[in-house]
């Protein structure tokens, strides 16, 4: 379908509503990473901001830093080819992201500054155990750049399927666009460009989570309308009923558990996610963290519910009695695609420029990009500074000025996103599913490290170092024999066999190691230090 009305041609580009408002987006995301630019004076800047925001910033940042394209694509894209059974994924990140901000966000802020005023994870890693020998900060290194070329891989997909279906750019083409958006800003102004522009996405995230549902429910006049929809579907497929939010998932069979459990597993990849972590480090003080964990989840749980009932609307409205409308403005082709797993993620796409006005519409493809770039920005910034601070300054350039890193940390951004390039390239197209691989990673080799390190006196540098390689190769091994062999087992997702791992390697090693009286002395003071304040 046509992306807009055309009002003029420019470079032999149809130019249109859509077009302009898009535009017009990008260039105040592009405006913040100038004026951003103008403020970072040294690697601190560039890395955290200074230590400075504050609590509304720093929950929208994070939040939207944590949903991705995911959010606008690869959860909606499941419910509407799965049912609202898939929306137990939802209902285990809102409960993991709490856990996150009420557990891990102010003893993770109040930590880090005692470890040395840690600037990155691997350094806080260093830090809380006093990692003379460097391999444990060297192995975190090498697990943000393995799992992050997913994740940076992930959204660039997101993005060009957007370009690709908006706007007739053919995929490379919609990737290079893409990519050069999101890097331009990272590479000039660091963390308060991606902090600021996170914060604005956050805001544009909500919004069209917000107007999408609402002018559904006027096109339907009401939720029953498209309940009934979607059983109309359902029956007409030949699927389970897709309106159920249980759909067979609690009957006694093994399939069904393992999805089940699969699903729960996606919570506990929260407390290992880096991008989100940083924004915990960045907020201005531990006394800012109820405020920011109030709005953060609130802002979630609109954008997971949102997102939820576009997914099951977009079932309705592609697939029930509506879809032959005269009011349908896709072809049959485009709705077909649709029934693919890949095409699924295109529902709100297709949903927004067939139900709004061109300008809207615009505006709302906007929110989706706005959740690609804000992630991946984080992304770039996080695996960046940590070969900055952790390989290039300690073990390079000891004595390098503020100048040189910064320019350094420029220089990774460059390198990584080439990286996840090559990751977008290759033959995955699917968006939750790259997602998937990365989340596991970080949660696995990341998650139980940083609850214990902040909540266990006797955990020590070798059970660290156990927990980080454990988890992540267990992640690796798995998602390998589940796609290699039949064993029903292996289908369980990756990050609850590799987290329970992981988890057993700290304790295990850490009670056949000695922690260190330095490291001991540490915990002491930051845990009479944490409990100043209010959490």
């Amino acid at each position: 379908m046509s992306s807009s009305t055309e009002l003029f041609t420019l470079w032999g580009m149809s130019i249109g509503p859509i077009e302009i408002a898009f535009g017009l987006y990008l260039i105040f995301m592009l405006g913040i990473g100038v004026w951003a630019y103008m403020r970072t004076n040294d690697s601190s800047d560039y890395m955290l901001g200074g230590r400075g925001l504050g609590g509304a910033v720093s929950a929208l940042s994070a939040g939207a830093s944590d949903m991705s394209g995911w959010i606008l694509m690869g959860l909606p894209g499941a419910i509407y080819f799965s049912g609202l059974s898939d929306a137990w994924i939802a209902v285990f990140l809102v409960i993991g992201a709490y856990l996150n901000w009420k557990f891990i966000a102010g003893r993770l802020r109040s930590y880090t500054e005692i470890a040395d005023n840690a600037l990155t994870l691997p350094d806080y890693f260093a830090g809380r155990f006093h990692d003379g020998g460097k391999w444990l900060r060297i192995a975190a290194v090498l697990v943000m750049i393995v799992f992050y070329g997913y994740y940076i891989g992930s959204g660039l997909v997101a993005g060009s399927k957007l370009f690709e279906s908006s706007f007739g750019y053919d995929y490379n083409t919609a990737l290079l666009v893409s990519t050069i958006v999101i890097i331009s800003y990272t590479f000039l102004g660091g963390f308060l460009a991606v902090s600021w522009t996170d914060f604005f996405q956050g805001l544009i995230i909500a919004i069209s989570l917000v107007v999408a549902p609402i002018v559904l429910l006027v096109e339907y006049n009401g939720l029953e309308n498209i309940v009934e929809g979607v059983r109309t579907t359902s029956e007409a497929m030949g699927k389970e009923n897709m309106a159920s939010f249980t759909a067979g998932l609690f009957e006694n069979d093994t399939f069904k558990w393992i999805t089940f459990l699969s699903l729960m597993a996606w919570g506990l990849g929260y407390f290992g996610q880096p991008h989100i972590l940083a924004r915990f480090m960045a907020i201005k003080s531990v006394n800012t963290v109820p405020q920011a964990r109030r709005i953060g989840m609130t802002w979630m749980i609109i954008c997971v519910l949102g997102a939820v009932f576009i997914g099951f609307a977009g079932i309705a409205y592609f697939g029930g009695d509506f879809a032959a409308s005269e009011y349908k403005l896709l072809t049959e082709e485009e709705v077909a695609a649709l029934n693919t797993s890949h095409g699924a993620e295109k529902v709100f796409l297709l949903l927004t420029q067939a139900l709004f006005n061109p300008w809207l519409a615009g505006f709302l493809l906007a929110a989706i990009m706005a959740a690609v770039m804000s992630t991946i920005d984080s992304q770039l910034l996080a695996v960046s500074s940590s070969v900055t601070e952790d390989v290039y300054k300690p073990h390079i350039r000891p004595n390098a000025s503020e100048k040189e890193l910064v320019w350094v940390n420029r220089f990774v951004v460059l390198l990584v996103a080439g990286i996840g390039i090559g990751v977008a390239m290759s033959g995955s197209k699917n968006v939750l599913n790259l997602v998937g691989q990365a989340w596991a990673g970080f949660g696995a080799a990341f998650g139980p490290v940083i609850i214990l390190s902040l909540l266990w006196k006797h955990m020590t540098r070798q059970g660290a170092l156990a927990g980080v390689v454990t988890g992540a190769v267990s992640v690796l091994v798995w998602d390998y024999l589940g796609n290699n062999t039949d064993i029903a087992l292996f289908g369980l997702y990756e990050l609850l066999p590799g987290f329970i791992l992981a988890m057993l390697a700290i304790v295990v090693v850490s009670r056949m190691t000695k922690v260190s009286e330095q490291t001991a002395n540490q915990f002491e003071w930051y845990s009479n230090d944490f409990k100043k304040y209010k959490s």
